[in-house]
């Protein structure tokens, strides 16, 4: 099925078996990925579980990255105690998968992603949750490398996933 036929927010996939439980898989991937964050010599850590968004919103679209964002995050919402981490996970997921499908280069989509899904971040974080902007700016940080770093990364996995499941 060619990418201009297709509804920009359909998942663009076959209902099988192999999506199902792929999909299911990146629906929870996320949360245990994120039990694993690689500390930096320069104070940040590095995040790995916007791999599973990522893999999710290049594969099944937007509507693929909203969900994976929004099941992925709950784990972390619950022990950090803010709920709005998955409303930031689900707009850089939907974002992202919306850019990639219009054909962006992933460095730009992520970007737009990132910078679509900040201010949200900031606000809610700042003036409800109550994080001080020195923190807040070190997560900026740290969130932004971190999704630069998983989208090139998803796009090959998603490439290896797409041809070596045939889906």
């Amino acid at each position: 099925m060619k990418a201009e036929n297709v509804n920009i927010f359909s998942f663009n996939r076959e209902l099988n078996y192999k999506n199902v439980i792929l999909f299911t898989t990146l629906l929870v991937l996320p949360n245990l990925l994120g039990f694993v964050n690689l500390p930096t010599s320069i104070g940040f850590k590095i995040h790995f579980f916007q791999l599973g968004i990522f893999i999710a919103a290049m594969l099944y679209g937007p509507l693929g990255g909203l969900f994976s964002g929004a099941v992925g995050s709950l784990y972390s919402a619950m022990i950090m105690h803010n709920p709005y981490i998955v409303l930031f996970n689900m707009l850089l997921g939907f974002f992202f998968g919306l850019f990639v499908r219009k054909k962006l280069n992933i460095i730009i989509a992520v970007w737009l992603a990132f910078l679509l899904e900040m201010p949200i971040l900031v606000l809610l974080d700042h003036f409800v949750v109550g994080l001080p902007f020195k923190f807040l700016n070190m997560l900026l940080v740290s969130l932004f490398i971190s999704d630069t770093i998983w989208a090139l990364v998803a796009k090959y996995i998603a490439k290896g996933l797409e041809k070596g499941l045939k889906i």
